[in-house]
């Protein structure tokens, strides 16, 4: 069951590096800020998307977040996405966070619920809800 919205972060892509053409498979890099529980963060992340045979996306991740006072949370994920107009792109995931940080400790063996959206221009939100 989703619970409650515990961040969002917005941000940019930064690049994109084919992989293969069979499938069709990228990476993609980006950083972002925001707050998660409330604290704000910069991150970072790199993922990996193949073009499944329906058009669908199969992609997953990892990266990392900094607080201000430079404690880290790190996350890795999968999800599912589409294909949008102009080159947008939509994603639907799971993450799944480690953290030695006292103010983030509430994500350590936790998995949150995630909407990662991508605009035509390359801007990125992604939304985050725990998983109870």
């Amino acid at each position: 069951m989703l619970g409650k919205q515990i961040g969002t972060v917005k941000g940019r892509r930064l690049v994109r590096r084919v992989l293969s053409v069979n499938p069709p498979t990228a990476e993609v890099s980006f950083e972002d800020s925001g707050e998660i529980l409330g604290i704000h963060v910069t991150g970072m992340g790199s993922y990996t998307s193949a073009v499944r045979p329906d058009g669908s996306i199969m992609g997953t991740g990892q990266g990392m977040s900094l607080t201000d006072n430079g404690e880290a949370v790190t996350w890795t994920g999968t999800g599912l996405g589409k294909f949008g107009v102009q080159g947008s792109v939509s994603y639907r995931g799971m993450l799944f966070f480690q953290t030695t940080s006292p103010q983030l400790a509430a994500l350590n063996n936790s998995c949150a619920a995630f909407e990662y959206e991508v605009d035509p221009s390359g801007n990125t939100v992604s939304n985050m809800w725990e998983w109870k």
